[in-house]
């Protein structure tokens, strides 16, 4: 079985290198830089990784993990139609949080083409991608989720089916807005008892053993939040800002208007605006403590 990869960033890489353990995979990334970087860090690797997506050939999976669905599509697309880059009966696994609305589209085109299609957008930390522990959902077709989960398999530990094509990708965004709530009231918490002069690490305690726990409160507060906290929780403040877009689109298209999901996205897309464009997801604390205290 060979195996297409595109998209090489933090999480992509060790995705793909999880799988060429298994699997022959022809990688590439659409940066030059880390395409070069890649190579000089790996003296016997198991995968080849590609100058050109023109190199792609007879690819029986071609998994894209991409900033936005846009871009899957500008990647996909093109390789459809060169012949012998993909297999007839190829399946296409888009693994990005790419919006559903995209992902509807990009599938009826493939379907066309006899393509299948899933998005299977994973849920976890770099470090979850690098121990092959990351949780997987998947929309599409039953069947062909069940001839490529060997595949899943090798880079996540929960490979979850949430139905139609699409409802993955939805779910991801949502799950993605429910988790940034969270660490949004996590932090104006801390900072609230930071001015009461709070013990907050007795604070952290209550969180964890009462009604307020969630996500933020036991991976992120204590190991990466407190006092001298390097505030790297492993996942982008650009990122969750383009997530939260996603989910903000998604209610307007459907005619709603949830209150908190509008506070989080406005809250994330002030932040951006000044942080640099590598800052963490837990940057979002100093926004607020800037924001609340000046």
């Amino acid at each position: 079985m060979k195996i297409g990869f595109i998209g090489l960033g933090k999480m992509g890489l060790p995705m793909m290198q999880n799988l060429s353990e298994r699997f022959d995979v022809q990688a590439f990334d659409g940066n030059s830089q880390a395409r070069v970087a890649i190579r000089q860090a790996e003296n016997e690797s198991t995968y080849v990784v590609l100058d050109s997506l023109d190199e792609m050939t007879d690819i029986d999976i071609l998994i894209l993990m991409l900033p936005n669905g846009r871009i899957v599509q500008d990647c996909v697309l093109p390789l459809c139609e060169r012949e012998g880059a993909l297999k007839k009966d190829a399946v296409v696994i888009d693994m990005s949080s790419s919006s559903p609305l995209d992902t509807l589209q990009l599938h009826g085109k493939l379907g066309q083409k006899g393509i299948a299609l899933l998005d299977a957008p994973v849920s976890g930390s770099v470090q979850k991608a690098k121990n092959q522990t990351l949780a997987i959902m998947v929309g599409g077709e039953s069947a062909v989720l069940e001839r490529v989960r060997p595949v899943l398999e090798a880079m996540g530990s929960a490979i979850i089916p949430t139905g139609k094509t699409g409802s993955a990708h939805s779910m991801k965004t949502l799950n993605n807005y429910v988790y940034a709530a969270g660490l949004m009231a996590v932090s104006e918490a801390l900072i609230v008892a930071e001015k009461l002069d709070l013990d907050l690490e007795k604070f952290t305690d209550v969180l964890n053993a009462s009604s307020g726990r969630n996500v933020a409160t036991e991976t992120k507060v204590r190991q990466h939040m407190l006092k001298g906290g390097d505030f790297s929780g492993g996942f982008g403040l650009h990122l969750m800002a383009k997530d939260l877009g996603i989910s903000h689109d998604l209610a307007q298209q459907l005619g709603v208007n949830p209150g908190l999901l509008g506070l989080c996205f406005e809250t994330w897309q002030s932040a951006i605006k000044t942080a640099p464009a590598q800052a963490d997801n837990l940057e979002i604390h100093h926004h607020l403590s800037n924001t609340l205290n000046s």
